[in-house]
């Protein structure tokens, strides 16, 4: 997707607050992590740029530059809650939207909280990451949290530096020293210490029960803070909320297992595009075989080799991934960025197809290694605009995701359609996909016997 157009709002208290949209569809609006925030840096990041494009794949989405941060106007403002509302407010009429799913990430999740509670006929639903309700949540459960307040009031390189480790983890290494460069240009020093004391003012627990949206509260198990009993006790007070604890230490859910994040995001919202083949009775298209590939590591590699590295290695994937689908019939329908949709009118064709990307990646020359898993299933998807939809694709993706690198996983209806075709099959047992009430019984591809 191309970068998206920065327009502006205004805000009753006439500040201007930067936006942009991205994809069509139902609306989510996506708050910015409070201080941290730059549209147009954003869109210069990978992992961040991937994160978006995943979103707004399904559903038209809408981020934006809180007061004093990004692009929006940075003088003379103040980060207070009611303040954050008011620019939420403004992007939103701006947009003229009148009822739109909402999502908080950590600070925000205030923010999201007290505009659900105070406009409850506008937010459809609500996902809460890695959020809390008070400061006492947040900051009284770690002492190094405590003490980053003070750096921030004296030492700027030290507090950037501190709060992109703990923001992502302190694995990140040059990850976290690019995080703390981008934090610089999002605020200042000043607005730094003006938005920690307008969290430490923010307490929205006693909204919580009068939340009407069905509400995700989405956190990971190994984020030192807000802890999973943060997660917990918010949950706990929503009358219509669900907990989901995932795996992984990034605060960030652009960083780790981005997938799990975005899959449980798009199925709790049950709007968008595959939503919509499932649930909306359609003509049955063309009996196609449908092939997902996935870079396995994609997010630690970008991490370890950098931008430009990683992007040559990525680029290498792509053309060896273009190449051996033309040789075997196969129609790219999109690229994921770490990963390939593909359809074949012939069974035989994609599991050829599938063997020989695996020897391709295999034989590859490289100290980098290429680790793609792949996934086939056979059915009738529904076609549109180019685009395939519908249960057959949907559950090519799971399949794809439940291989590891170097596997090729087939639904049991390739293995009955290439009987007698020479291929080498392993059982390896049924399979329940989320979403999916039947079990479908998977074969591993045997193309290195």
């Amino acid at each position: 997707m191309e970068q998206p157009r920065i327009q502006y709002a205004q805000t009753e208290d006439d500040v201007n607050i930067a936006y942009w949209t991205l994809g069509e569809g139902e609306p989510l609006v996506h708050l910015p992590w409070a201080h941290i925030s730059h549209l147009e840096l954003d869109w210069l990041y990978p992992d961040y740029r991937r994160w978006y494009e995943r979103l707004a794949d399904r559903r038209q989405l809408i981020r934006y530059d809180g007061r004093g941060t990004g692009l929006s106007d940075r003088e003379g403002v103040d980060s207070s809650l009611d303040n954050s509302i008011r620019d939420l407010e403004a992007v939103v009429d701006r947009l003229g939207l009148e009822r739109f799913a909402l999502m908080g990430l950590v600070h925000s999740g205030l923010t999201a909280v007290a505009f659900a509670a105070r406009h409850a006929d506008r937010v459809s639903r609500l996902v809460l990451w890695c959020s809390y309700a008070s400061p006492s949540d947040y900051y009284d459960t770690s002492p190094k949290l405590q003490s980053l307040r003070a750096v921030a009031e004296k030492d700027w390189d030290t507090f950037l530096e501190l709060s992109a480790n703990l923001t992502l983890g302190w694995s990140e290494g040059e990850q976290a020293r690019r995080f703390a460069e981008y934090m610089r240009e999002c605020f200042t020093q000043n607005f730094a210490r003006e938005t920690y004391r307008g969290i430490a003012e923010s307490d929205v627990t006693d909204l919580l029960p009068q939340l009407e949206a069905p509400t995700l509260v989405l956190h990971r198990r190994e984020v030192a803070f807000p802890t999973v009993d943060n997660a917990r006790a918010l949950a706990s007070r929503i009358p219509n909320a669900q907990l989901i604890l995932q795996e992984g230490t990034a605060l960030v859910p652009f960083l780790g297992d981005t997938e799990a994040v975005a899959e449980a995001i798009n199925e709790f919202l049950g709007e968008g595009k595959e939503a919509a083949a499932i649930a909306e009775p359609a003509e049955p298209g063309t009996f196609r075989t449908v092939l997902f590939t996935d870079l396995v590591a994609h997010t630690e590699m970008m991490s370890r080799l950098g931008d430009e590295r990683g992007r040559d290695v990525l680029r290498e994937h792509e053309t060896i991934t273009r190449d051996v689908l033309k040789q075997h019939a196969g129609t790219e329908v999109k690229t994921m960025g770490d990963g390939f949709m593909a359809s074949f009118s012939s069974v035989t064709k994609a599991v050829e197809c599938s063997i020989a990307l695996q020897r391709a990646f295999a034989e590859r020359k490289s100290d980098e290694p290429l680790n793609v898993r792949v996934g086939l299933n056979a059915g009738e998807p529904i076609e549109e605009d180019g685009d395939l939809f519908g249960a057959t694709v949907i559950l090519a993706s799971r399949i794809a995701a439940k291989a590891d690198g170097g596997e090729i996983l087939v639904a049991d209806t390739i293995r009955g359609l290439c009987s007698g075709k020479g291929f080498l099959f392993a059982d390896r047992g049924e399979f329940v996909a989320k979403g999916f009430e039947e079990p479908v019984r998977l074969y591993e591809v045997r193309w290195r016997d």
